[in-house]
């Protein structure tokens, strides 16, 4: 079951470790644990195979996000790929391939930056410094951390609705080669605890920014752990919490800043605070899928599958800049978003964790628990503002409910086509779909394909899982 070889990407790289866009890694190759960690560019080599690894299409490179889009109300699917089309209907199965892709690509990240959790203290170079060692170390938690909440939001109900012992994921900590098995799924509760745990045991040993600039926004920092520790309270309903860690990231606006307008896409900049860093020659997707083959229209060579749904265009104002900016026409007289240009190559980095976000995080947490209040509308305001609309009152809202629905329509049309909206309806028990939507009772939260089944292979090969239900 566990064969401790370990799967890592060594990356060693020629001359400067400057930036992950210039990474040439295997992600496939195995090395022993000596060899693997024999001395810090080792070290830092296997560490960045753990970012090469998220860089897939499975992972970060859209596939996930896209997914989540597709269930919601945000695109439409126009494409052919009958697995996606699938989970466009609500109507996946257990066998569906780009599931169980989704699931084994995930698992091989975890497991990777797992070897880097384990060995990293153990290197025998005497010039590796227990600070860099800690830092490796806490850099592999939060890329854990951040794979596992992806994962554990895709494969189980939210906890607002089958609370925390509903299944969850298996918890995987030990570096090995190979399949799965044995581990059964630990609850949402207890994956969840396992997350934090791993951020705020992350996030001192963190640097607060990098030197070279690619790496302020593509490698883990403070800010980063901050941020979705942020995500994760918010997504718990823990409101303290969540507008506390938004604040610590907030309050350093050297580093993390709102963009004065939307030319920032694409660039390692302060709206930035993770993302993950692609370039033309490294995320081997070329014609395969990724953000801009999906979001973009097909005549600028992308697929063309996830236009605008008639409900995200009904969302925006006429003068919203949100949607006059960051939009075009296809041939196909429907409308894409530009956030993603470049479909040929699929270079866009990935827009993990925004500035953006973290303001709204903020935002709805102090109004979850204070109801209408300046803070919150100063925010929101300020999000506005910039999308060339005018301010809102605390006179404009009847009560703590409705601002709160203000908020999340806000959240919907800043962070739309970045894999948000699937979960922003879920944890507050809300339809994936509107009323009138031909799947509107199959998107239910709680139904049972809201949520992916666990794929036919991992059951197959490790008879401790257990399907979700409403899957055969």
């Amino acid at each position: 079951m566990k064969n401790l070889k370990i799967l890592i990407s060594m990356g060693l790289l020629a001359g400067s470790l400057s930036s992950c866009e210039d990474l040439e890694i295997d992600p496939q190759q195995s090395l022993s644990t000596e060899l693997a960690f024999a001395d810090k560019q080792a070290v830092e080599g296997s560490l960045l195979g753990v970012y090469s690894l998220s860089q897939e299409f499975e992972v970060f490179g859209s596939l996930p996000q896209v997914i989540a889009d597709f269930q919601s109300d945000n695109v439409d699917f126009i494409g052919s790929f009958p697995t996606l089309q699938d989970v466009r209907l609500y109507a996946t199965q257990s066998d569906n391939a780009t599931i169980r892709d989704l699931w084994r690509r995930h698992y091989r990240a975890i497991l990777a930056a797992n070897a880097v959790i384990q060995f990293t203290p153990e290197s025998p170079d005497e010039s590796l410094t227990q600070e860099e060692r800690a830092q490796f170390v806490a850099e592999a938690k939060f890329m854990r951390a951040l794979l596992m909440f992806q994962m554990v939001n895709l494969f189980a109900h939210p906890l607002q609705v089958g609370g925390e012992s509903t299944p969850g994921i298996p918890i995987v900590t030990e570096p090995f080669t190979g399949e799965i098995v044995g581990y059964p799924r630990s609850t949402v509760g207890e994956v969840h605890t396992f997350i934090l745990n791993d951020l705020i045991d992350a996030v001192d040993d963190l640097p607060v920014s990098y030197d070279a600039a690619n790496f302020t926004r593509g490698r883990a920092t403070q800010g980063a752990a901050n941020a979705l520790l942020s995500r994760v309270y918010l997504y718990r309903g823990q409101w303290q919490l969540a507008a506390e860690r938004a604040e610590d990231v907030l309050e350093n606006e050297s580093l993390y800043e709102l963009a004065s307008n939307y030319n920032f896409w694409g660039e390692n900049n302060s709206e930035y605070v993770f993302s993950i860093q692609n370039s033309e020659i490294d995320n081997g997707r070329t014609g395969s899928g990724g953000w801009a083959s999906y979001y973009n229209p097909a005549e600028d060579g992308a697929r063309g599958d996830a236009p605008f749904s008639e409900y995200l265009l009904a969302a925006y104002d006429a003068n919203d800049q949100r949607y006059t900016e960051l939009s075009k026409e296809g041939d196909n007289e429907r409308m894409y978003t530009t956030k993603f240009p470049d479909p040929v190559n699929h270079s866009d980095n990935s827009p993990i964790i925004r500035t953006t976000e973290v303001v709204l995080n903020r935002a709805e947490a102090l109004a979850q628990m204070d109801g209408v209040n300046q803070e919150s509308l100063d925010l929101v305001n300020e999000l506005r503002e910039r999308a060339g609309l005018d301010p809102m009152a605390a006179s404009d809202f009847s009560g703590k409910e409705d601002f709160v629905d203000f908020i999340l329509e806000e959240r919907r049309k800043e962070l739309a086509f970045e894999g948000h909206r699937r979960m922003d309806l879920l944890r507050y028990g809300r339809a994936l779909r509107p009323q009138g939507d031909e799947q509107y009772e199959a998107s239910q939260a709680g139904q049972n394909k809201t949520i992916l089944p666990i794929p036919q292979r991992e059951l197959d090969i490790n008879p401790e899982l257990v399907q979700n239900e409403g899957y055969n």
